[in-house]
């Protein structure tokens, strides 16, 4: 097991921005991201770390970048601390397997969001409207069906401990213009309809997750992180069964636990037992292990 980070402070680094999992640092020309072991829910953040969080993130996305490089262009230039600038060596230790040195883009101001099943805050929407973001679906689906067809739900990116919303297609194109958010609406549902064949190939159902997008010198190119357990929602394949809430790889494990405390989802987080902790950090391992082949 790597050791627990829950948070980074390097001497020397420009530490530009701290999220919900990493840590930013501005190098010059390019930006260092450090993924930590912090893990949110409901757009909280935890108080406690999962172990070996921040390493299978980092490597289940690597995996999937490369996957996708015909697609459309990534963020990374290299993984290796070995090729990252001197003023990083320092802190090679904490930096092996949990970073990323990458490209300076402009992010999108929009999340990217696909979903192939009804599950989740989508399936809330479904039950309550018919339709998931405004899109009518056909009648009569149960929870955990899978779509005729993916489709496209983009959201805000709220600031830390606000809540994410939804927004029409219509929105995105004027938060980002036609171009863009056509280019970006295409680009998830071809990286989506590619990632859920291989992972199907793997036993696993990718049910649904969400990409960001950036520019990179005048070229739109995928950023931040790749179908990892965090943005996605993974399914047993062998254990697949509409018409309820199914097993997963990824937090859902997580927000069902909190999901029975009596908590308003809102800081201060609950206290989360160990067995919860070290259950949650099994379920990132196997996702890792099962879709990228890596062992944590």
């Amino acid at each position: 097991m790597s050791q627990l980070v829950m948070q980074t402070d390097f001497p020397g680094l420009n530490l530009i921005a701290r999220g919900k999992v990493r840590d930013i640092y501005d190098l010059g020309e390019t930006l260092l991201l450090v993924t930590s072991d912090r893990i949110s829910a409901f757009d909280v953040i935890m108080n406690e770390p999962i172990p070996d969080k921040g390493f299978v993130l980092t490597q289940i996305s690597a995996f999937w970048f490369r996957q996708m490089e015909d697609i459309v262009p990534n963020h990374i230039i290299s993984i290796d601390v070995a090729d990252y600038p001197a003023e990083c060596q320092p802190y090679a230790e904490i930096l092996k397997g949990r970073s990323m040195l990458v490209k300076k883009a402009t992010p999108l101001p929009v999340e990217c969001i696909v979903r192939g099943y009804v599950s989740g805050s989508g399936w809330k929407d479904y039950k309550a409207t018919g339709k998931i973001s405004g899109i009518t679906l056909p009648v009569g689906l149960k929870e955990s069906d899978r779509l005729p067809e993916p489709i496209f739900t983009p959201s805000t990116k709220a600031d830390l401990g606000a809540h994410d919303e939804t927004i029409s297609f219509e929105k995105m194109i004027e938060l980002c213009g036609r171009d863009l958010a056509e280019k970006a609406r295409d680009y998830t549902l071809k990286i989506y309809r590619r990632a859920h064949e291989l992972a199907d190939k793997k036993g696993i159902i990718i049910a649904d997750t969400k990409f960001e997008f950036g520019v990179y010198n005048g070229e739109l190119i995928i950023i931040d992180e790749c179908m990892t357990p965090d943005s996605s929602r993974f399914w047993l394949k062998d254990a697949y069964q509409p018409g309820g809430a199914q097993p997963s790889f990824d937090k859902q494990f997580l927000r069902d636990y909190l999901e029975t405390l009596d908590w308003g989802k809102c800081a201060p987080a609950p206290v989360l037992p160990q067995e919860i902790l070290d259950k949650t950090a099994d379920k990132y391992r196997e996702a890792l292990q099962k879709i990228a082949g890596i062992t944590a």
